[in-house]
């Protein structure tokens, strides 16, 4: 069924106008001119084919045409209301599902939820394992992603890109870093299954390996694994993403600003 199409700033123009019983007092409500207030008027008795005030010695006066009308008319906009708070009420949902590297959950991300939680007693999160987890299946609000950008996402750096070599040795494979130490090396006598073994298998001793520094840095503050050399720059980095209805959300806006501060 086709919707008829509805004169909104009109209707507004004609409650406001019927409250007060003056097209002045209407305007200093609505923030415009008494003039745009009767333009609006005219037009919608053009279109509704009927007039809606008449002018008495006594003042502006409610036609029964537009008496008829202002019932339902007031009715509408509060459903209007109800309407717009319910989505407003899904905004302000203080549950987070949130998808991300269990590698990176664990070493930075895990004591920063905490830290907003104990802040926020009120939220709760969802956790979901992947950096490639859909947002529309999983019903996401916010992804970390290890990549060299947001791509079609919107995002923000949780740190600038950097890579480390942590501690010493034969070098640690991994998925990031397949071929450690350049082309043509020797089989490395450990492939680990993420960034995250990597770094705990050379806080053990069993060699080294190239790894993002964002990933390595409470392992290095603790002392529970060496970097012999500085950060070096690196084409993939740590991003919050999310597309851009969720990223619009207030709570969303909340979690990403904690975050990413300092």
């Amino acid at each position: 069924m086709k919707r008829t199409h509805l004169p909104l700033n009109a209707l507004r123009v004609l409650d406001a106008a019927a409250r007060h019983l003056s097209f002045t007092r209407a305007a200093d409500e609505l923030a415009v001119t008494p003039a745009a207030v009767g333009q609006q008027i005219r037009a919608l008795e053009d279109m509704l084919g009927v007039v809606l005030f008449r002018r008495t010695s006594k003042g502006l006066e409610l036609t029964d045409e537009a008496s008829a009308g202002l019932e339902p008319l007031r009715t509408g906009f509060l459903h209007f209301e109800d309407a717009v708070q319910a989505m407003q009420a899904g905004q302000s949902s203080h549950v987070y599902t949130i998808a991300a590297p269990r590698d990176f959950f664990v070493a930075w991300l895990a004591p920063r939820l905490a830290a907003f939680r104990a802040a926020n007693p009120q939220v709760r999160y969802v956790l979901v394992d992947g950096e490639t987890a859909d947002f529309t299946g999983a019903n996401l609000d916010l992804a970390v992603r290890w990549a060299e950008g947001p791509g079609d996402l919107e995002g923000v750096p949780l740190a600038p890109p950097e890579r480390v070599t942590v501690g010493e040795g034969e070098w640690i494979a991994w998925p990031g870093d397949p071929a450690p130490g350049g082309d043509g090396q020797e089989a490395v006598p450990l492939i680990a299954g993420d960034a995250g073994e990597a770094i705990a298998a050379a806080a053990a001793g069993m060699g080294r390996a190239c790894v993002p520094a964002l990933l390595a840095q409470s392992w290095i503050d603790e002392g529970r694994v060496t970097a012999p050399t500085p950060p070096e720059a690196a084409r993939h980095g740590y991003w919050l993403v999310a597309p851009l209805p969720q990223w619009r959300q207030q709570k969303v806006k909340a979690l990403v600003a904690f975050l990413t501060d300092g």
